[in-house]
């Protein structure tokens, strides 16, 4: 036998590529088809890939509104078959959240059966059932009319829309969520009726443009299908730049729920939290013991009366300021974040509100205009052969003599195009054409049919030569759907300045405190805590022991949190976990209600005396007084941020004394407290520093005794620069450089301060993103300026002076 190697094939040439090229490719295409063909909808209907196919294969089963139910089973199996080759169970969810009232403003799919609520999923798709509702029809009513595109199915078996006529504005209305390769988008839900408003702005008012304040009038924010409240703290930059967060409130009124207790009741919940989510943190928060005041928590809610959330106080609890606590800690106050990403011509692209109005009106007048040369070429076809009918009418007894002394249809077909001068569609329908027509009635049909084709011709010419018959007929259409399918606003838009803030009388305060003096701390990990004022029982260092900051304060004394978003937060110091035992604190951004992403940066109490530095990235700094950061209510900004721009560090410094700022590209900028202005907490502040293009400042503080300027690089090293290598200058310069970097190496964090006692959070040995939960005490020789930073054998993360 002949060895069984030869028999095995092999290819005859060997290519070799390297794994990370070939992985790089590889998620090169995986990531381009999760981003345009799942996750991102197209900008033109709203819909991703597997929303569309759904309503495109009901359309085609016919299972419309004026027809029975059926399985959703049937529905999801003829849309993975023919049009969507991905899971059974995704295509089900999607097809359910279609159909819930709870999470689009106007549904598509009219459900029976258990379709699932915010608490619990919808039954097995063999249980329910569904069809088209009217306002799908409306997405779909002009695909027969040659109005969009086709495409291939995946098998190569059929075709598929690449897009829907979509008559109603989708995206603005119902909003998407969805997450891709490297991006996502998150959109709200409007009121349609809003939205048709600001279509109509966009469409009237072209040159100069709307601007975001004209269409905020019209869409003043998001209109939820839950109702509730949303904050306006961010409506206006997240219309203008298609990205920002906004806050969500439910709907709570304090009442008399028994003979002797007060309690708050809750009517209406932020978009898609469920009352068992409530429920269960509030009983969580009640266990730990971080939530007082409240006796008890029931759910009473009901198909009739709605959502119904009682909260219970106790009898010596302030309702009000329970209340405060819930929005605080409890799911009754969420944050959306806005990130309106779309495909624009298979480009995913962030769009704001004037942008998204112009492609629904752009997508729209394509749509009447195909739909309109469509409606013309079947028209002047349609007269085409009635007037050809209306030839063989007029000299019948020839047409019949011709007819009947033809051998064939083939000789009487040309015959009769060459004696009345008829195309052969014409003589193919005379041929075709039934002994009744030829009644004087018919006739007459016949007659009023060529002149209504006559004046249809007439009507779609003018709208082809006449853009502003297009636009009118777009705001028509839309108009008309308003009427049908909008529906009064339920969310209510509040001011932030108009949030009431809850506080408890000093009195109150007083007997539930014990007044004595303590130190607060803010950890470089996020911790917060408060120690005794004479210092914990020192211990080896833990990662939470390398601090951002520290203030000697009272226990009665309200601090103020400053973030990278230049908002204040407010904590009371007694209330803060005590730091000296194990557990150093709590982590801060839960505690305080921070933002997704917003950092803790300083903390202020009322028995500081020095003005706070605020430093922004663009280069931007201010100074405020302690007062006044206190004094602004929590959750407020101290700082008006220009759009895109962030705080990356705020600080004490005194009368007299000078502060740093640190570039990303190891420019340094020393200048006098001075010559920055103290300002109020509406004020943006003053140029501090000027920046090259695609710089930004990534670290300031104060110079106080022999501080010295830390820069930590992102090729993990570190240059150690002492205070008088940085001469003193004026604000608003561009400073002097601190190190050389190589190509593509940039400053990644400074830190300004003394060195002894200072720690350095290290990465592991795995993951230069992942800190270690050592630190170690920080040992880099100060050089001279402008030197090579020295390396380190792992990346610095976070710097910071020791607990003890």
């Amino acid at each position: 036998m002949p060895d069984q190697q030869e028999l095995i094939p092999f290819a005859r040439d060997v290519v070799d590529v390297p794994v990370a090229d070939e992985m790089s490719e590889s998620f090169l295409a995986y990531s381009l088809s999760v981003i345009t063909a799942r996750a991102i909808p197209d900008v033109r209907d709203g819909l991703k890939p597997v929303q569309r196919r759904i309503l495109y294969s009901m359309l085609q089963m016919g299972i419309r509104p004026d027809t029975p139910h059926r399985k959703s089973a049937r529905v999801v199996g003829d849309t993975m078959g023919k049009y969507h080759p991905h899971g059974d169970s995704a295509i089900y969810e999607t097809l359910v959240r279609m159909g819930q009232d709870f999470s689009r403003m106007v549904t598509f799919i009219d459900p029976q059966g258990n379709f699932g609520s915010l608490d619990d999923p919808p039954a097995a798709p063999r249980y329910t059932e569904c069809r088209l509702t009217d306002a799908a029809m409306e997405m779909v009513r002009e695909l027969a009319e040659d109005t969009v595109e086709f495409r291939t199915t995946y098998d190569g078996e059929g075709d598929e829309p690449t897009v829907l006529p979509a008559l109603l504005p989708n995206l603005l209305v119902n909003g998407t969520s969805g997450i891709a390769v490297g991006m996502a988008t998150n959109m709200p839900t409007h009121n349609l009726t809003e939205i048709a408003k600001a279509i109509e702005l966009v469409m009237t008012q072209r040159r100069p443009r709307p601007t975001v304040d004209q269409l905020l009038e019209l869409v003043p924010g998001p209109d939820f299908p839950s109702g509730g409240i949303v904050i306006d703290d961010g409506i206006r930059d997240a219309y203008e730049t298609g990205r920002g967060s906004i806050r969500m409130r439910a709907t709570a009124q304090v009442e008399q729920v028994s003979r002797n207790r007060q309690g708050i009741v809750v009517t209406e919940l932020p978009y898609m939290v469920g009352p068992e989510r409530v429920i269960a943190r509030i009983k969580e928060l009640v266990n730990e013991g971080r939530l007082q005041g409240v006796g008890g928590v029931v759910n009473l809610s009901d198909r009739k009366s709605g959502l119904r959330l009682v909260i219970e106080c106790k009898p010596a609890a302030n309702p009000h300021a329970v209340l405060a606590e819930l929005y605080r800690l409890t799911p009754l106050e969420e944050t959306f974040g806005i990130n309106n990403v779309v495909l624009v011509n298979g480009v995913p692209t962030t769009l704001g509100l004037i942008d998204l109005c112009q492609h629904y009106v752009d997508h729209r007048l394509d749509v009447v205009v195909r739909r309109t040369r469509f409606r013309l070429a079947k028209a002047e076809a349609r007269l085409h052969i009635v007037e050809g009918l209306l030839i063989a009418l007029d000299a019948i007894d020839e047409v019949v003599r011709i007819i009947r002394s033809s051998e064939d249809t083939a000789q009487a077909r040309e015959r009769l195009m060459e004696r009345f001068a008829l195309s052969e569609i014409q003589t193919n329908a005379i041929l075709e054409m039934p002994l009744r027509r030829l009644t004087a009635l018919e006739k007459l049909k016949l007659d009023e049919e060529a002149a209504q084709l006559r004046r249809d011709i007439a009507d779609y010419t003018d709208i082809l030569d006449s853009e502003r018959r297009q636009r009118r007929i777009v705001l028509t259409e839309l108009q008309e759907a308003v009427e049908r399918f909008g529906v009064p606003r339920r969310t209510r838009i509040v001011p932030a300045g108009e949030i009431p803030v809850v506080e408890l009388p000093a009195a109150t305060a007083a007997t539930a405190l014990v007044d004595q003096p303590c130190v607060v701390t803010l950890s470089a990990s996020g911790q917060i805590g408060r120690i005794p004022a004479e210092g914990g029982n020192r211990g080896t260092p833990g990662r939470h022991d390398v601090l951002r900051a520290s203030v000697l304060t009272r226990t009665t004394a309200t601090i103020g949190v400053i973030t990278s978003e230049g908002r204040v937060l407010h904590a009371t110091a007694g209330d803060l976990t005590d730091a000296a035992g194990r557990a150093r604190g709590v982590p801060a951004a839960p505690l305080l209600g921070a933002n997704r992403g917003e950092e803790l940066l300083a903390l202020v109490a009322p028995e500081q005396t020095e003005a706070v530095v605020l430093v922004t990235e663009q280069g931007v700094v201010k100074r405020i007084t302690p007062e006044e950061a206190l004094g602004t209510r929590a959750g407020r900004t101290v700082i008006a941020l220009k759009p895109g721009d962030r705080l990356v560090a705020a600080f004490g410094a005194p009368e007299g004394s000078e502060v740093v700022l640190v570039a990303s590209d190891a420019q340094a900028l020393r200048t006098p407290v001075e010559q920055i202005s103290v300002q109020g907490r509406g004020a943006g502040g003053v140029v501090g520093m000027k920046l090259r293009e695609g710089v930004r400042i990534v670290g300031a503080g104060p110079l106080l005794g022999d501080a010295a300027v830390v820069a930590v690089t992102t090729a993990a090293a570190v240059k150690v620069t002492t205070a008088d290598e940085v001469p003193s200058k004026g604000r608003g310069g561009q400073g002097v450089r601190l190190t050389k970097l190589a190509d593509k190496e940039r400053v990644l964090f400074a830190h300004i301060g003394r060195l002894e006692g200072l720690l350095a959070t290290m990465s592991t040995d795995d993951d230069r993103t992942k800190p270690d939960p050592n630190p170690v005490p920080f040992g880099v020789a100060p050089t001279r300026r402008d030197l090579v930073p020295t390396p380190t054998e792992r990346q610095v993360l976070a710097l910071g002076p020791a607990r003890w």
